[in-house]
């Protein structure tokens, strides 16, 4: 049974959407405020949080800025009624699964729940574990970590997979397309910029070996290149 952290303040939508989750087999803990949402995901193991924006103590942005600060790899998903594209990016931008507008159907959100929770399974090929020598780095999957001589970063759950997906195509095409697609299982504006960002992120990390380099393919995608010594 998929664990499932829900922190909403509207008292009657965190019940109806607890009972409705509930009924399809989910086991939900809701939380009405984000400090209370926060300490549960810092203390407890859940498969998926849902997370409202505009919240009390503690917003939804602040919880997901923590989150990633803590290394956490709990994924989550944005349910919220601020709609503008800034809003979209900014949470995507934070490591968000998807970013979903109130008023939503049930059964979509159930829909896209389920598609990450797939995603995110052991049994997914997507999620098996491996290892990856990159220049003078060494990539652990599994362990979301990012090693250079004994400097060890730990990756967020989309960085880990968009470098996965470089590594597998290194000194080959990665489309941008088709890598937001596997990642985040659907084509989007907004995913694509979020996607961008990622790759940003690991050009930094992989900054220490000049023998590596993250090239731009203009409007097809990226090449993790490797040069020989």
């Amino acid at each position: 049974m998929s664990k499932i952290l829900l922190i909403e303040d509207d008292t009657s939508l965190g019940i109806l959407l607890s009972d409705f989750l509930e009924g399809e087999g989910k086991e939900v803990k809701l939380c009405r405020d984000g400090k209370a949402g926060l300490d549960a995901a810092l203390s407890e193991t859940f498969d998926l949080a849902i997370i409202d924006v505009m919240l009390p103590k503690v917003d939804g942005y602040t919880i997901a800025n923590t989150l990633r600060d803590e290394n956490s790899t709990l994924p989550f998903l944005f349910l919220t009624a601020r709609s503008m594209k800034e809003d979209k990016l900014k949470g995507y931008d934070l490591g968000a699964e998807d970013y979903i507008t109130k008023p939503f159907e049930e059964e979509e959100l159930l829909a896209k729940i389920n598609v990450i929770l797939r995603r995110m399974s052991p049994n997914n090929n997507f999620a098996c574990p491996n290892k990856f020598q990159i220049g003078k780095y060494h990539f652990d999957y599994n362990r979301q970590e990012l090693t250079f001589n004994e400097e060890v970063n730990r990756l967020t759950q989309k960085e880990n997979e968009v470098l996965k997906l470089l590594c597998q195509n290194k000194n080959q095409i990665l489309k941008r397309e088709e890598a937001v697609e596997k990642i985040y299982g659907k084509k989007d504006y907004f995913l694509g910029r979020s996607f961008d960002v990622f790759i940003s992120k690991i050009r930094k990390l992989l900054r220490h070996d000049p023998n590596l380099k993250i090239e731009n393919v203009f409007k097809v995608g990226f090449i993790l290149s490797e040069k020989e010594n």
